[in-house]
This record gives structure tokens, C-alpha cells and sequence, in this order.
């Protein structure tokens, strides 16, 4: 199978890939202790000759650290000051409407797929959640669908017919360790096939929202992962991995949900006129009950912000309060999608808006999320030895969005 090799540049970094198929996966919710905990166990035999071949060190991701923005800012190679995806929710000031961020419509930069598939590569984009469909597979002539939805894949909207069929596996429930395992798995069938050569595949963060990472649950699905990614290996592929954000368990020493209820809090400090927004939301009601360390607040009485802003940062629980001009610079936030205030927590504790936008019953375990600086940092993996100036850049300051950079250019 000819691969073309054809170099091509997206948001200001070129990209020069070798004639060979190149995969990244974003493992969700994969917070680094997964990795070491289930190494040694000795059940990722892959990963860990990775690590050895190649390379393995942290990154630091994109804040909020959520799903969406992270892959947003994966797909592009910058931050969401650029992309423009603020989280899963937000508050559209200008509709005075608070609506899911799932749409493309709301991306403001191209996508390295794009680029790739104008410069004659096959492009494939799975993910297990269909909420990032859209997004990932902005401007993408090239195969695009989701493990939630893959029995409803049509070759003129999603690339390609019968993905089970494709797959060898039918379309899988999301809350479940095989929505992610399908993903893998359609990304060595679609190689194996000749219909793609250049992919992005996006887990689901369902397992490690649900179990710690000592718990057995946990080590048998990175132990099913470490297989898939092998038979990707076995491909011949350049594999890179990271997560959009890590996980955290948000419990008291009770082992009760560790929740901060902001508006709830304002109100009874400043009486009303404030909006809690929890860019967490998304359709996932298993996963978090929209509770995560990050959650924005929109004043109506602009004289009060600083006041307030002094008020919730000696709060505990709170680390962090930024009005909007630091959180534009420092969090690397589009200004217009972001509130009077942005608020982040600690590793054990999760910000909501009142109790009764948040139903706790839903989930399948105990209450772990992400969102804030805890879950920040991540891990990087690449298959291949990195050449000089990517070790370089390794020990640096390097992002989880720049994984393709890592994977295509610093592996030549």
C-alpha cells in the first residue's frame, strides 16, 4: 500500500510524516498512575516497550481540563485561546443561551486531519463518545464516526459503510470498558484494510471515572488496551499516546462527593445576580453528575467582581479565582467565551451550581472527575526513539496537544 508522504503546515507548525501510518490515541481520563500502577502488574507488556523503544514523559494539558477542549486542542496543535472550544457547556452571552459546545461551529482553527487528508493521507477518526464527531471531524474528507453510534455510520456522512462489519465487533454500550476497546480495535481494522493510514482514536474516560486505579476493573482494561495498541504496533504504525486530561477521586475522608455549590454559596454571601456555569456538562450523566474542579461565574453587577473574586479565593477548597483578563493570558482561555470569573478547586473537591442541577444517583461508583490543575498533567508516549531537538523539547515545557508534532516530526 503506497502511503503518500507529502508535507503539509496547519496553525503554524509544518508537519513532514513518513511514508508509513501514523496513530495517536487520546486515552480519556488517563491519569499517569494508571500507566505505572498496571506496569507493575506487569500487564502492559506494549506500553512499557513503548516507554523503553521510545519514549514516555508528562505533559501538561490544556485547562479546563475537559474532553472537549482537550481534543479540540489536540486535532489543532493549540490552545483553546486559539481553537476557541472552552469546555463541554458554556454560556453564550450574546444568545443568552447556555448550550453543549459539540458542534464545529464552534471551532475556530483547522484541524491537523484536514490538513493531512488535503496532503493525500487516508484520514480515519474514531471516538467512542459521538458528542466529538462533529468537532474532530471538521473540513475531514476522510472516514469519521463514533463507537457509540457505529451501527449508524453511512458512507455519505461518516466515510465508510458497515463499520461493524469492519470491525469484526458489534456497536458497544458507552458506559463500558469496550466503547474505548472499539475504538482501538476499528483503528487496526482500518489499517489492516488499506482504508486509512493516518488516525486519530479518542477513548472514553467511563472506566476511570468508575475505578481507582488499583482496582482490578482497571487493570484488566489497560491490560485489553496494551493488546490493542500492540496489534496497532504490529501494523508497522508510528503510535503516539496521551490523555486529554487526568482523574481524580473528589471524596471526603467519608468517602462522600466533596462538592462546593458556588451559586449557592454567592447568593448567600451577595444575595443574586450571579450565573454558575459548569463547562463539564455533557450528555455523560454516569460519568460526573456535572461536577469538576472548574466552573465559571458570570456577575451581573460588574462593580462587585473583584470583591467577590477576593471573597471565593479564601474559600476552602478553592486554589485558583482569575477575572477574565488572567484567565485569557494564563489559562490561554477565548476571552469571549469566558465569564467574570473562572474558579478551579482542589485534587478532592468539585465545584457545582446548586444541588438540584446535579443528580448524583446516576453514577455507577463513587464520585471521581477532573477539570481543574490537578488533572492538568498527563502522560506523553511515543513508539519510535525522538530525535535530538524533540528531547529537547521533551524536557521542556511540552503539551498533550502536541502530540502530533512529537509523533510525525520528532520520530524523523
Amino acid at each position: 500500500m503506497s502511503i503518500a508522504s507529502t508535507s503539509f503546515t496547519v496553525n503554524g507548525t509544518a508537519y513532514n510524516p513518513a511514508a508509513q501510518p501514523v496513530v495517536v490515541i487520546c486515552i480519556d481520563g488517563s491519569a499517569d498512575e494508571y500507566l505505572d500502577i498496571t506496569a507493575a502488574h506487569g500487564r502492559l507488556p506494549h506500553l512499557t516497550q513503548m516507554s523503553k523503544n521510545g519514549f514516555r514523559g508528562m505533559v501538561r494539558g490544556a485547562l479546563p481540563s475537559f474532553t472537549n477542549v482537550n481534543n479540540s486542542s489536540i486535532v489543532t496543535g493549540v490552545s483553546p485561546a486559539v481553537h476557541g472550544i472552552s469546555g463541554n457547556f458554556f454560556y453564550d452571552v450574546n444568545k443568552d443561551e447556555e448550550v453543549m459546545m459539540n458542534s464545529s461551529d464552534y471551532l475556530r482553527a483547522d484541524t491537523i486531519l484536514a490538513a493531512a487528508a488535503q496532503a493525500g493521507r487516508k484520514v480515519a477518526v474514531v471516538t467512542a463518545k459521538e458528542k466529538l464527531r462533529d468537532i474532530l471531524s471538521h473540513k475531514l474528507k476522510g472516514i469519521a464516526f463514533s463507537a457509540e453510534k457505529a451501527n449508524l455510520a453511512k458512507k455519505e456522512t461518516h466515510g465508510l459503510d458497515d463499520a461493524e462489519k469492519i470491525v469484526g465487533f458489534p456497536t458497544p454500550p458507552i458506559y463500558s470498558a469496550d466503547a474505548s476497546l472499539f475504538v482501538l480495535r476499528a483503528g487496526v481494522a482500518l489499517i489492516e484494510k488499506g482504508m486509512a493510514d493516518f488516525l486519530y482514536l479518542s477513548l472514553t474516560d467511563y472506566m476511570q471515572h468508575t475505578f481507582a486505579p488499583e482496582a482490578e476493573e482497571s487493570l484488566a482494561f489497560y491490560e485489553a488496551m496494551d493488546k490493542e495498541i500492540g496489534r496497532l504496533l504490529a501494523t508497522g504504525a508510528i503510535v503516539g499516546a496521551t490523555a486529554d486530561h487526568g482523574m481524580n477521586a473528589k471524596v471526603n475522608a467519608e468517602g462522600q462527593p466533596n462538592v462546593l455549590f458556588v451559586e449557592d454559596m454567592l447568593e448567600a454571601e451577595f444575595g443574586g445576580g450571579f450565573r454558575v456555569i459548569c463547562p463539564i456538562t455533557d450528555p455523560y450523566v454516569k460519568h460526573h453528575g456535572a461536577l469538576g474542579s472548574y466552573v465559571v461565574v458570570h456577575v451581573s453587577n460588574k462593580a462587585q467582581i473583584s470583591t467577590v473574586k477576593n471573597w471565593l479565593s479564601l474559600q476552602p477548597g478553592i486554589t485558583e479565582v482569575h477575572e477574565t483578563a488572567t484567565a485569557t493570558r494564563l489559562l490561554e482561555q477565548p476571552e469571549d467565551r469566558t465569564g467574570d470569573l473562572v474558579v478551579m478547586s482542589a485534587r478532592d473537591v468539585v465545584l457545582g451550581r446548586r444541588p438540584q442541577y446535579h443528580d448524583l444517583s446516576a453514577l455507577d461508583g463513587t464520585l471521581r472527575s477532573h477539570g481543574g490543575r490537578y488533572e492538568e498533567m498527563v502522560p506523553l508516549i511515543i513508539s519510535h526513539p525522538l530525535n535530538n531537538a524533540y528531547r529537547m523539547k521533551a524536557w521542556g515545557d511540552p503539551r498533550n496537544f502536541n502530540v502530533f508534532d512529537f509523533t510525525i516530526n520528532g520520530t524523523r
